[in-house]
């Protein structure tokens, strides 16, 4: 056996010993957590590119460089117009992913109503358990509220949403301000709500508005260190008789 080789076989040995494995990260996904050689073509689609680039127009420029998350969830909103209900999103902020999902499906074309929930103001510190407390959770959202990565400019939300029909935005606390929401029937709801108190919440107040077939994307249900919201939702679904498919983006998807 050559040295080379048989350095690089000791190393692999040596790694693997603690857990550890070398993998070529050139020419690969490697964004948002998520690291896989498997195939990023849609990275490349024409109607994606669009849809990400009008996000990021969302967004004032900033890339939160999630892309794959972004195709689910796209993916998610498309598969959903084959049901009926209108599309409701639990935690907006900017309108990162619920801009991209009205430039790709065309919605001025849609004849449906997309509801846009958040506070506008950052998430509801009251909100957070005892242990997302001592996680560092409520830390975060106070750390990220005084960086202003919370959008609280109402009058920016609603310019970034004037050239779609059928948006309704819905400014308040969740669950409080769901009872508003008029809509008899849901074929896409988002939620990315950032503690579990409101999105168990969410979602129990719309899951019989959900129609057979429509789709639930969580956005932290497998993050890493959002272990509350997942175990919130699972006690959920074991009331209501559903499973949530865990994505290695760190999403959750769930199938009506």
């Amino acid at each position: 056996m050559k040295k080379p080789q048989l350095a690089k076989d000791l190393l692999t040995k040596a790694l693997a010993a603690v857990g550890l494995r070398v993998l070529r990260s050139r020419g690969r996904y490697a964004e948002d957590g998520l690291f896989t050689v498997h195939n990023d073509h849609f990275r490349f689609n024409p109607s994606f590119r669009a849809a990400y680039a009008r996000g990021l127009k969302a967004a004032n420029g900033v890339d939160p460089r999630f892309e794959w998350r972004v195709h689910v969830a796209l993916w998610a909103a498309k598969s959903s117009l084959r049901v009926a209900g209108d599309f409701v999103e639990c935690g907006v902020n900017a309108g990162f992913i619920s801009s991209a999902i009205m430039q790709r499906l065309g919605w001025n074309s849609v004849n449906r109503n997309y509801y846009l929930v958040d506070t506008f103001r950052g998430p509801p510190l009251s909100q957070y358990s005892d242990i997302e407390v001592q996680q560092g959770r409520r830390q975060l959202a106070e750390n990220a509220l005084s960086a202003g990565a919370y959008v609280v400019d109402l009058e920016r939300v609603r310019n970034n949403f004037a050239e779609w029909r059928n948006v309704t935005i819905v400014q308040g606390a969740i669950p409080d301000i769901l009872t508003t929401i008029s809509t008899p029937q849901v074929a896409f709801l988002h939620i990315d709500l950032n503690s579990a108190y409101p999105e168990k919440a969410a979602l129990r107040f719309f899951w019989d508005k959900l129609a057979p077939g429509s789709i639930v994307l969580l956005d932290d249900y497998a993050y890493h260190g959002y272990g509350e919201q997942a175990a919130a939702i699972s006690q959920l679904g074991e009331e209501e008789g559903f499973e949530v498919l865990s994505i290695p983006t760190g999403q959750g998807l769930i199938v009506r």
